[in-house]
């Protein structure tokens, strides 16, 4: 089984097609990157707070929806590399 980290490892230079099963069951397919060249511009905040990251959750930009979404990486069915040429 991929590791969240490895997965994270994989987004930031690629883009995926990734099949997960949503928690009322459902499959879901879903074009995502953590490319930074794919990514919005986002504004630096600083936060009061440190936000707590979820270990079992991996959130991503859907590049359809155009939103950053999540999944999580035990319900991943499966994945593939995406040439960006062809997007």
């Amino acid at each position: 089984m991929i590791t969240k980290q490895s997965l994270k490892d994989i987004l930031k230079e690629n883009t995926l097609n990734v099949l997960f099963k949503k928690k009322d069951g459902t499959e879901r397919k879903m074009l995502c990157t953590l490319n930074p060249d794919l990514l919005p511009i986002q504004e630096n905040k600083n936060y009061s707070k440190k936000k707590i990251e979820n270990e079992d959750v991996l959130p991503v930009w859907d590049l359809e929806e155009k939103s950053f979404r999540s999944f999580r990486i035990h319900s991943l069915i499966e994945y593939t590399v995406v040439n960006t040429t062809d997007l």
